[in-house]
């Protein structure tokens, strides 16, 4: 259900899209969030030679398919995923691309790397071509990880500030903790705020390798896709508010210490939402393995005791989206309250909770509560 937002309030998101693989649009994944659908897959030709034999793909993406010939000749699969997932929140009504568009629409991205695959392959042709600059020029833009946000922006004429934030696992909090500021501060009227993350033969060997040892890299097969949420200021007209951001709070781990660290995190969240625990209704959690996900779970269960919450596990479904997991997360906990409104209309206090923990070190939480 939508709801018609008080002026003074926190932040608010109005609208969201996915590009996942459940499929395209927010229709599809809030199906897929609905059944319970898993989209595993077994991987054939160009794969044979990664290390696992399954993965979460977006089903039959192709960049050029799903955005035309025209500017897509060197388009790399993590930016057509992040363009394809804008169009598709704009496309959703006018007045999205009137609102979500022009001077005073910001974008802010939430990443690791970019595409690790298009790094690479600019790379491996530097070193094994004849000349160290016999390379396809074209390709180059794919190797800065902003190139997906700065293509959204040509393509949609997003003309407010264009922010690309690496974070793990947690990105998209950190970008939803950046579009808070940026309207807080004025620098913008709206923010398109996203994650975006690809799978390729590059990052399924990087994720190999550098797996913990406690957590092993075929416990969940990679996923991909890219989440995106329209946020702006509340009390706009008529703006339909899908779910209003209490609080994000991020924070670094000291040591190994992920439990003490996130309940610390929850804790300041908590205080700063001004809600008592009792009122969430629903959890994403990352779900970190190894270490990492045990210090999750323990911090969520010490500050929240024994909650009577639904636990929402988008990676059970969709795999390990890496950086776009907790955009994938909040679109979880949107498509939740869309296909479980409350009993009562007038009830603002449905809580939506979410957690991440990075193996780098990053965590976060963020509240929101849902309509």
């Amino acid at each position: 259900m939508t709801a018609t937002a008080p002026a003074g309030r926190r932040p608010v998101i109005t609208a969201w899209s996915a590009v996942s693989p459940f499929g395209v649009g927010r229709a599809a994944f809030t199906e897929g969030i609905r059944e319970r659908r898993t989209t595993t897959t077994v991987l054939g030709p160009p794969y044979e030679t990664i290390p696992e034999p399954t993965a979460c793909l977006v089903p039959g993406f192709d960049v050029r398919t799903a955005l035309g010939r025209k500017g897509t000749r060197s388009m790399d699969r993590v930016t057509g995923l992040t363009v394809t997932a804008v169009g598709a929140l704009l496309g959703e009504s006018e007045r999205n691309q009137r609102v979500g568009t022009g001077e005073g629409a910001a974008f802010a991205l939430g990443t690791t790397t970019g595409s690790a695959q298009s790094m690479m392959d600019f790379t491996r042709d530097s070193l094994t071509s004849e000349q160290p600059f016999f390379v396809d020029p074209a390709q180059f833009p794919n190797t800065v990880m902003n190139c997906a946000s700065g293509q959204s922006a040509i393509w949609y004429q997003l003309k407010g500030p264009n922010t690309t934030i690496a974070g793990g696992r947690a990105a998209g909090l950190h970008a939803l903790n950046y579009a808070r500021r940026l309207l807080s501060s004025g620098h913008a009227q709206s923010v398109l705020c996203g994650t975006a993350e690809e799978f390729s033969p590059a990052r399924a060997w990087l994720e190999h390798h550098t797996a913990a040892e406690d957590s092993p890299a075929a416990s969940t097969p990679l996923g991909e896709g890219s989440s995106m949420l329209l946020v702006e200021p509340a009390g706009a007209g008529d703006q339909p508010v899908l779910a209003e951001i209490l609080a994000v709070e991020l924070g670094v781990v000291l040591g190994e210490d992920v439990r003490a660290a996130l309940s610390s995190c929850l804790r300041r969240a908590l205080a700063q939402a001004e809600v008592a625990p009792d009122r969430i209704v629903a959890v994403a959690r990352s779900s970190s393995t190894g270490r990492a996900g045990a210090g999750e779970r323990l911090a969520v269960s010490d500050v929240l005791g024994e909650l009577d919450a639904v636990e929402l596990a988008p990676h059970e479904l969709i795999g390990d989206t890496g950086a776009a997991a907790a955009g994938f997360q909040t679109a979880s906990l949107l498509a939740y309250a869309e296909t479980h409104p409350a009993d009562d209309p007038a009830d603002a206090e449905r809580i939506g909770l979410i957690t991440s923990v990075d193996r780098t070190g990053s965590v976060g939480c963020a509240l929101l509560r849902l309509y």
